[in-house]
């Protein structure tokens, strides 16, 4: 491991909105903070809304600057990307911006049913190869674990620029009869105005130079109702 990411760890260590907890500690047991984020880590009650494979944390700090009553946590694996966002939420003093450094199949070790408000899904990987579709983290596999700690009915945003996961996604939500929201395959080039465009990750940014169409939809997810994969087994 390089200097840089040695660095990074360490430092990662010192926020105290950064969350990083052992793969022990949390598989198949409950985290001491589930069903406690706001009161022990934020010190309110605000909703709070999760930012899945966040990266950098780009989205889940600019979700946090446009929305101060709105407690924002950014979940990823890696380290040394999650120090990016966690260093600029410390530098600019956001008081509800946090990071949990975890594997997303463990999701449900972390949050108690109705704890979460809403979920956004930015650029995640497409898996396109058909045997790993399944990991998609908007298929259904993933759904199921979320609608155990979504507040019923609760928004979950996908943002991509793979035209494939955006199409498969639109048709799982359409095969469970689930509520859309609101869709495109092009934002920018609808004009919109909200959260899906003001923020742009580095990503986000070279897809846009290349010239690429940015997707985007939200739907919302029944608490009780189990989602069932596309049966031609792409999800």
């Amino acid at each position: 491991m390089g200097k840089k990411k040695l660095a990074r760890f360490k430092e990662l260590s010192k926020f105290d909105r950064v969350i990083q907890p052992p793969f022990e500690e949390v598989f198949r047991s409950d985290f001491r903070l589930k069903g406690k984020w706001g009161a022990a880590l934020f010190a309110n009650d605000h909703p709070l809304v999760l930012e899945l494979g966040c990266g950098k944390g780009e989205y889940t700090v600019g979700l946090a600057r446009n929305n101060p009553r709105i407690n924002y946590m950014g979940l990823d694996i890696k380290g040394a990307r999650i120090w990016t966002g966690a260093r600029t939420a410390y530098e600019e003093a956001l008081e509800n911006v946090a990071f949990l450094r975890t594997r997303i199949d463990v999701i449900n070790s972390f949050f108690a049913r109705d704890e979460v408000a809403e979920i956004w899904i930015t650029f995640p990987d497409p898996q396109e190869k058909l045997r790993r579709r399944k990991k998609r983290l908007s298929g259904a596999l993933f759904l199921n674990k979320y609608r155990l700690f979504l507040k019923d009915g609760g928004l979950v945003h996908l943002k991509t620029d793979n035209r494939s996961l955006y199409e498969d996604t639109l048709a799982l939500v359409a095969y469970n009869k689930l509520q859309v929201e609101r869709k495109s395959r092009d934002i920018y080039k609808e004009g919109w105005r909200d959260d899906a465009v003001s923020i742009q990750t580095y990503y986000e940014k070279r897809f846009l130079s290349e010239a690429k169409p940015i997707h985007y939809l939200s739907f919302h997810l029944p608490a009780h109702q189990e989602i069932i994969a596309l049966p031609d087994g792409d999800e």
